[in-house]
């Protein structure tokens, strides 16, 4: 008879709602395994969150910390005194935590100290770059797990450079494409371009919240001026994101926006929405980390307006290219994709729809021998 196992696993921002659907439901398959669903609240409007588990048949979170926005310190603080109530009422065997979003690291940091073992899905991916949260939060949460789930080999070789052990390292693949391959059929027959007025190929999609891409004037400038020379060629529909819709008051960019009249804002769309509207463009712009994979997958031009990415095998083997900030390349590099220059990418390994029965199997192993 194999042994009961009680894991928490933590959530709570957009990304790791996809991250934990397919691991949930191939936990359910064994009886002998409860988990425990905690939400920490750090992303609280209804499309950032209450949609996805909607969509995605995630089952009502059995906590929701109710954090909310703040500062990165405010919002790990708060994560970390909240999740530890829980942790010492449930005494879980293992802690999963996913991504890089501060709800990550403070999910693994209470449960080290409470001397939980963790387990990181999606470890090891590393953009170089301290300057942006999520990469401290990658590199703090690798040092402090006990299981490292890698999408892509230069992730095994990232932790291996840092001092990891070999033995905690598995390469399982991508969890998020598990979630696209589970829902392509019903994402791809939705009637989203309709509801936008847009037909198959004849627009663009862009994505832009990222702090080193709004945050500062003139750079958010000069991708707004960019932007201004594209949407003379194709549509470009724009999910915003509220810290963008902030800065474009606060910079008095809402003249600018308003003379692109083929640039169309709209509020944040679900998760089948937006891989609809991914699926059926002609070009992604974006400066997320999870669109460039989700292109590679579904065959998408995509153009990331960062200097790095931390996911290096969309631009190796995918169709994603890393073009940077500057208004000329964005131009150039779009008008070429427009224009029929397209690079024909593959599917990485093991990006295939598996990864959580890779991940289930590796720590029933684990804890069943």
């Amino acid at each position: 008879m194999p042994q009961n196992i009680k894991i928490l696993i933590v959530a709570g921002a957009r990304p790791n709602f996809i991250k934990i659907a397919p691991l949930i439901e191939e936990f359910k398959k064994h009886r002998n395994i409860k988990t425990v669903l905690v939400h920490t609240g750090q992303h609280y409007d209804f499309e950032m969150s209450k949609v996805f588990f909607q969509e995605l048949k995630i089952p009502k979170p059995n906590y929701n910390l109710g954090v909310g926005s703040g500062t990165h310190a405010y919002q790990i603080g708060e994560i970390m005194i909240r999740f530890e109530k829980v942790i010492l009422k449930e005494k879980p065997d293992l802690v999963i935590v996913v991504g890089d979003v501060n709800s990550t690291l403070a999910g693994a940091l209470t449960a080290v100290k409470l001397h939980i073992p963790v387990a990181h899905v999606e470890a090891g991916l590393r953009s170089f770059d301290l300057k942006m949260p999520e990469e401290v939060n990658r590199l703090l949460t690798d040092q402090i797990s006990d299981y490292l789930f890698v999408t892509e080999p230069s992730a095994i070789k990232n932790l291996l450079r840092e001092g990891l052990e070999r033995k905690k390292i598995f390469f399982v693949g991508n969890i998020m494409i598990d979630t696209l391959l589970r829902y392509k059929n019903i994402f791809l027959k939705r009637k989203t371009l309709q509801k936008f007025g847009f037909r198959r190929r004849q627009y663009a999609l862009l994505t832009l919240h990222r702090p080193k891409n709004v945050d500062y004037k003139e750079v958010f400038r000069g991708i707004l001026e960019a932007l201004t020379e594209i949407q003379k060629r194709i549509k470009i529909i724009y999910p915003i994101h509220p810290r963008t819709k902030k800065r474009i008051k606060e910079f008095g960019f809402k003249d600018k926006i308003k003379r692109m009249k083929n640039l169309i804002l709209v509020k944040p769309v679900g998760y089948l929405n937006m891989l609809n509207l991914m699926g059926n463009a002609k070009l992604v712009l974006t400066d997320s980390g999870g669109i460039q994979e989700e292109t590679t997958v579904l065959s998408i031009p995509c153009l990331t307006i960062r200097k790095v990415t931390e996911r290096p095998i969309t631009c190796e083997i995918g169709t994603n290219k890393v073009i940077g900030l500057q208004k000329e390349n964005i131009i150039k590099e779009s008008l070429k994709i427009l224009n029929g220059k397209t690079k024909k990418g593959k599917i990485p390994k093991y990006w295939d729809g598996k990864t959580a029965k890779r991940i289930v199997n590796i720590i029933r192993k684990k804890y069943e021998g």
